[in-house]
């Protein structure tokens, strides 16, 4: 049974919330019934309580920036990033891609019956290329809120600060900064 089904009020109301809310009621209400759901679909207690502690990990996995491939988990871990912080490092934005772009292709996959190692290979690569271009896409809009969240090892490597991206700079550091990034997200393109 959907979830829908078991939370239908709950379910409608999330509807009716603007897309990014919507998506984070409908992780955190999904959330809410598969811990319910547990007493009524175990035959032990023992079972029951193994589940309730993967749970637990799961979000304690989501506060170390290490979601369970699950999809549940992947959105709820979006919700702890509502942070509004530079990433400290390349590997920090390719994590975030890897838990949020490749997530959704590797639930594509799942819709679709596809069980590869190489598709999800390919898909890890192409989501964290999608989500390292996505954050680049995104710079000037959110330079324009005042708002930078580019690597931070990348801007200081080339002496760059959020300022430069704020005034919409386009001298060499910061084009040298858009160039790793981006070379980056090609390197992920060719392992496909």
């Amino acid at each position: 049974m959907t979830h829908s089904k078991r939370d239908y009020d709950g379910f409608l109301c999330s509807l009716l919330l603007p897309d990014p809310a919507r998506r984070s009621s409908l992780a955190l209400r999904a959330f809410n019934v598969e811990l319910a759901l547990i007493k009524d679909t175990v035959s032990q207690k023992t079972i029951g309580l193994m589940r309730m502690q993967f749970w637990k990990s799961a979000i304690e996995d989501i506060y170390r920036d290490d979601p369970p491939s699950q999809p549940i988990s992947a959105e709820l871990w979006r919700e702890k990033d509502m942070e509004d912080r530079a990433y400290r490092n390349l590997q920090e934005l390719e994590s975030y891609a890897e838990n949020t772009q490749s997530s959704l292709l590797y639930l594509l996959l799942e819709t679709l019956g596809v069980k590869n190692i190489h598709a999800d290979h390919a898909a890890s690569h192409i989501g964290k290329a999608q989500g390292i271009l996505t954050c680049l896409r995104a710079t000037p809009y959110n330079s324009h809120r005042r708002k930078v969240y580019l690597p931070m090892d990348i801007c200081m490597l080339h002496g760059a600060s959020q300022e430069d991206f704020i005034r919409g700079s386009r001298d060499k550091n910061v084009r040298d900064v858009v160039y790793d990034i981006a070379s980056q997200a090609h390197v992920h393109l060719e392992h496909v």
